[in-house]
């Protein structure tokens, strides 16, 4: 009997072990649906969906808190490629959250700045760079157009400027279409 009970607590010590194994060897970092969605995301980070950013939105999204209608940056073109990403019919964007704007991005008036720093604050991609009491500049290429640097801005010496459509910045009107061979 002695023995039994002791093979017993041997066979759960062996499988508690592979399983614990397991775990570790074959863990899942996040959701991987989250990902895609996240992936499709125009990563403003402005927060108009009602989310804290693109990440959050899209976790909200995958666990079906979240309509795929909800990301003005993204525009009725990001809603089309989440519903083909999750196979249910698009639907018009949600006025409710804003409505689309062409891309821009942000541009100080170095001259009226007066380095409150207010504005790298807001930022939530640290686009924005310079010091207390220093006149602040924008990286360009960092900056996501998201216009939360806009409010905090005590002397309105941020505008946001349209990005011109040139070869970095062009993209399809339409979605290509693939042709198919003919054998």
């Amino acid at each position: 009997m002695l023995s039994a009970i002791g093979v017993m607590v041997a066979l759960a010590l062996v499988i508690g072990l592979a399983l614990g194994w397991s775990a570790i060897r074959f863990r899942v970092e996040g959701n991987p649906l989250a990902e895609k969605i996240d992936a499709i995301l125009p990563q403003t980070q402005c927060g108009q969906c009602g989310f804290p950013g693109c990440k959050p939105y899209a976790e909200a999204i995958a666990k079906g808190e979240a309509d795929i209608n909800q990301c003005p940056p993204g525009g009725e073109d990001g809603v089309k490629k989440l519903a083909e990403l999750l196979g249910v019919e698009p639907k018009p964007l949600d006025e409710s959250h804003g409505a689309p704007k062409p891309r821009s991005v942000a541009l100080i008036d170095e001259q009226t700045c007066i380095g409150c720093t207010l504005c790298i604050q807001a930022c939530p991609v640290d686009a924005i760079v310079g010091a207390a009491k220093q006149m602040h500049t924008i990286v360009a290429d960092e900056c996501t157009g998201c216009e939360l640097c806009l409010p905090p801005c005590p002397v309105d010496c941020i505008a946001m400027v349209p990005v011109a459509e040139d070869l970095p910045h062009w993209k399809w009107k339409h979605p290509v279409i693939p042709l198919k061979r003919v054998a």
